[in-house]
């Protein structure tokens, strides 16, 4: 597998880049990985980076994006904050990924079994971490199916609020940031959202 290069990321388009996110999945699921020489990847992006997507995902120690989507040095932006939750550094952090760098796609990348977004349902307050589950609220309050047992004991609510917790996030991003909004208006940029089963190891996107 060739390191990304000014030629090849210019290239792509935000489809392309969505395929092969999707295709490396799939050869993460299948346990194949693709042939690549980590050391040279080393040499070969020593003197710049052109990765072809900013990913966002939590700080879950079974979330790593590189992993996950089977890429190598110099592939992805990985974006890593517990509950995948949107702040004003990431997303300045994302406007570098995609306007000045050039990634085409941006995806916001979720997980089952999120320790932070049990938290956020159990209304868990500590320290600087309360700050934090607050941004996941909305998409507690969005979750109106479930009516009883609204805590993080409930497995199939903790999903649907995981699932809001994504597309919201995906929102945030267009309405916070006239750049990112203008580079997916002129079809440069593409924003997907994605849910990791840390049991099967698939992503299913949105």
């Amino acid at each position: 597998m060739k390191t990304q290069s000014q030629e090849t990321q210019k290239n792509l388009t935000p489809e392309l880049a969505y395929s092969i996110l999707k295709e490396g999945n799939l050869r993460f699921v299948n346990n194949l990985k693709a042939n690549r020489n980590l050391l040279e990847q080393v040499n070969e992006t020593s003197n710049g980076q052109f990765p072809f997507a900013t990913i966002l995902s939590c700080m879950d120690s079974r979330t790593s994006a590189e992993l996950i989507f089977d890429q190598g040095l110099g592939d992805i932006f990985s974006i890593r904050i517990a509950g995948n939750v949107l702040n004003d550094d990431v997303l300045g952090s994302m406007e570098f990924g995609t306007k000045v760098v050039g990634t085409k796609i941006i995806l916001v990348l979720g997980h089952t079994g999120c320790g932070a977004i049990v938290g956020a349902c159990n209304a868990v307050k500590m320290g600087k971490l309360t700050q934090l589950l607050n941004k996941i609220k909305p998409a507690i309050d969005q979750e109106v199916q479930t009516e009883v047992d609204r805590t993080g004991s409930n497995s199939q609510f903790v999903e649907r609020v995981t699932t809001n917790n994504i597309k919201m996030v995906m929102e945030q991003i267009k309405n916070e940031s006239p750049i990112i909004a203008e580079l997916e208006a002129q079809k440069q940029l593409k924003i997907v959202g994605g849910l990791y089963d840390v049991k099967s190891g698939e992503v299913t996107f949105y």
